[in-house]
C-alpha cells in the first residue's frame, strides 16, 4: 500500500496546476474501530488543470488490513476519464487490487483507448471477477489478486502505466465551454458514475459498522463520490 501510495503521491506532483482541495477537519483523519480493532482513515485531496478531484485514501485495521483506494474525478469541460486504483492487503497479501481508465460516456476517447490498448500487459495467476456493478469500467481495467512480490510490483507498473497515459492526455487536452454539450455530456456522465460507485454495498456495510449509517452516507455522499458541480 505505501509503494502505491508514494506512486500516486509522485504522479500528482507533475500535474499542471496543482493546488490543494479544501477537506472537512474530521474528514481528513479519522479513527473509529471495527470488530474490537482500532480503524485508521487519512484522506488527501487536490485538483489541478483536467481533474476537478483527486483523492487518496488510505486506511489501516488494527495490525493486519490495509486498504488503499484512489479516484481522479475529471473536470466535464475535459474529455478525460475517471481513473481508479484500489488494493486491499493483509498479513498474507494482497487479496485485490484494482486499476482502470473508466469511461464517463460510454466509451474512452479514442486516443486514450489507443495508448491502453497499446500497452503490454502484465500476466497474473488470479483473475478477478467484477462486481455486478462493474459496467462503469473499461475493457482494459486489471482486476487482480497478485499472488507474489513479483506479481505486486507487476500491478505497481500497471498502475504507472495507466497514470503515463492519463498524463500525457492530461497535458493534450483543452476544457470545452460549461455550455459545450460534450461538457454537459460529460457531466451527466460522471453522475451516472458516481451513482454506479454508490451501489458498492461492500463499503457501505462496513462504514456503518465502524461508525453509523449517517456517517457513512456523508463519507460516500460528500466525500468519496460527491456528485460533480453543474458546469
Amino acid at each position: 500500500m505505501d509503494a502505491l501510495a508514494a506512486r500516486i503521491r509522485t504522479f500528482w506532483q507533475g500535474l499542471p496546476e496543482l493546488e490543494a482541495l479544501a477537506v472537512s477537519a474530521d474528514l481528513e483523519a479519522i479513527s473509529g474501530s471495527l470488530d474490537g480493532e482500532s480503524l485508521f482513515i487519512h484522506n488527501e485531496l487536490r485538483c489541478c488543470r483536467g481533474l476537478r478531484k483527486l483523492h487518496l485514501e488510505t486506511a489501516r485495521l488494527g495490525a493486519g488490513l490495509q486498504i488503499l483506494h484512489c479516484v481522479l474525478f475529471p473536470d466535464p469541460r475535459f474529455d478525460l476519464p475517471v481513473f481508479g486504483a484500489d488494493i486491499v492487503a493483509g498479513p498474507a497479501g494482497v487479496s485485490a487490487a484494482i486499476v482502470d481508465l473508466s469511461p464517463v460516456c460510454g466509451e474512452l476517447p479514442a486516443g486514450i483507448a489507443e495508448a491502453l490498448a497499446a500497452r503490454p500487459r502484465s500476466r497474473f495467476e488470479q483473475e478477478r471477477e467484477l462486481p455486478g456493478w462493474g459496467s462503469i469500467f473499461s475493457p482494459y481495467v486489471r482486476f487482480v489478486r497478485p499472488t507474489s512480490a513479483a506479481e505486486e510490483a507487476a500491478f505497481l507498473d500497471e498502475v504507472s502505466g495507466f497514470l503515463s497515459v492519463l498524463s500525457e492526455a492530461i497535458a493534450a487536452s483543452e476544457p470545452q465551454a460549461p455550455t459545450h454539450p460534450g461538457t454537459v455530456d460529460r457531466w451527466q456522465g460522471q453522475l451516472r458514475y458516481c451513482k454506479q460507485q454508490k451501489q458498492n454495498d461492500k463499503t457501505r456495510r462496513v462504514l456503518e459498522k465502524a461508525f453509523n449509517p449517517k456517517w457513512a452516507d456523508r463519507y460516500i455522499e460528500e466525500l468519496l463520490f460527491d456528485d460533480p458541480p453543474a458546469p
